[in-house]
């Protein structure tokens, strides 16, 4: 009698904590991980140049002095933050160091020659920056020109009208004192004020710029606006193919950029009470380096809105930094220039490491 021999029956292994796996289901270490977010390596930075400045210039320990390098900050944070937004939707604006003062020039000269409550200034101004925003969107979608040509236009266009237009009207560069005008002293409550934290004044930017990073951080991870960014930043044709509503996202992002003009054009007004109108060049420039600085690309559809808090936090601490080392403050922009180079060749570095199997 023949016996039959049964089929070997094979018992896959339990899986244990060392098991091999393919490449396509290996976990990246923690740290690639982290370095994958565009705000850690800002952020590191960051520190690295806080504890510098904490060595080399004894007063930047002074509460006093950390309060005021936080000022410093937050008037550049709080545009970085729509501009950083704008960059991860695949766009950038020149005109946007320039349309603070226009907003500024627009609430003082309209409140003081018709002897308004400064209140009216401030509404208009606020309608005319969303009108420059959306003017930049429209100009954009319609014509298909790159933001950098569309806004350079807006950019030289806001220069001489600021000037001209100032000129005219008051008969100097600058604006008039509103001071003493009706609502000045709400308005200046509102967007130029301070408080006192342990016997340290705290400008009100301060607030208003983590206010602004939590509400754009929420937005980008956690709504389907958010998700738009991401989208026609990365690929404007797929966006499209997918349903999201392209002209709406890139023409909005620019309004947003009008609003953040609009916020700090308020703040340098009722700070000062007056406004020069050939301030605002060159700021835009600024604006932009921090948003690098915080992991945007410039190619869009990358980036963070926490990074650029960080990264206007680095600017602010090396502008007083510096003051408070005892240095020429002439080397400002040349150290900006290096952290702005050393900023895009660690996120280079960064994203080819994270990437890489």
């Amino acid at each position: 009698m023949t016996q039959q021999a049964e089929p070997a029956v094979t018992t896959p292994p339990a899986p244990g904590p060392g098991k091999e796996t393919d490449g396509r289901t290996r976990q990246r270490p923690l740290a690639l991980r982290l370095l994958a977010r565009p705000e850690v390596g800002v952020f590191l930075g960051a520190v690295a140049v806080l504890v510098f400045f904490l060595i080399t210039a004894p007063p930047v320990r002074d509460g006093s002095s950390m309060a005021n390098i936080l000022y410093q900050s937050s008037t550049i944070g709080i545009m970085a933050l729509p501009v950083a937004l704008l960059m991860i939707g695949g766009e950038f604006d020149l005109s946007a160091g320039v349309a603070v003062i226009t907003s500024a020039l627009t609430a003082s000269m309209l409140s003081y020659q018709l002897t308004m409550n400064v209140w009216v200034g401030v509404i208009v101004a606020l309608i005319v920056s969303l009108a420059i925003g959306l003017f930049n969107g429209w100009m954009l979608v319609k014509t298909g020109l790159p933001s950098f040509l569309v806004t350079l236009g807006t950019f030289l266009i806001l220069q001489g009208v600021n000037l001209a237009v100032t000129k005219l009207v008051t008969g100097n560069v600058a604006t008039d004192d509103i001071s003493d005008m009706d609502g000045f002293d709400q308005a200046k409550a509102l967007f130029a004020s301070s408080f006192e934290v342990g016997g340290v004044n705290v400008k009100i930017t301060v607030v208003w710029w983590l206010v602004f990073a939590a509400i754009a951080t929420w937005v980008l991870l956690r709504t389907k606006y958010g998700n738009w960014i991401f989208a026609v930043g990365g690929n404007k044709a797929s966006a499209r193919a997918v349903g999201v509503p392209v002209t709406f996202t890139k023409i909005s992002l620019f309004m947003l950029v009008g609003f953040g003009a609009w916020f700090v054009g308020m703040h340098q007004l009722f700070s000062f009470n007056t406004v020069q109108s050939g301030e605002g060049v060159g700021i835009e420039l600024i604006y932009i380096a921090a948003a690098v600085i915080g992991g945007c690309l410039l190619t869009g559809g990358a980036g963070s809105a926490i990074g650029p808090v960080f990264g206007a936090f680095m600017f602010g601490l090396v502008q007083q930094g510096i003051v408070y080392a005892g240095w020429n403050p002439d080397w400002f922009k040349a150290f900006l220039g290096v952290m702005l180079l050393g900023a895009v060749i660690i996120n280079l570095w960064v994203q080819r490491t994270a990437t890489r199997r």
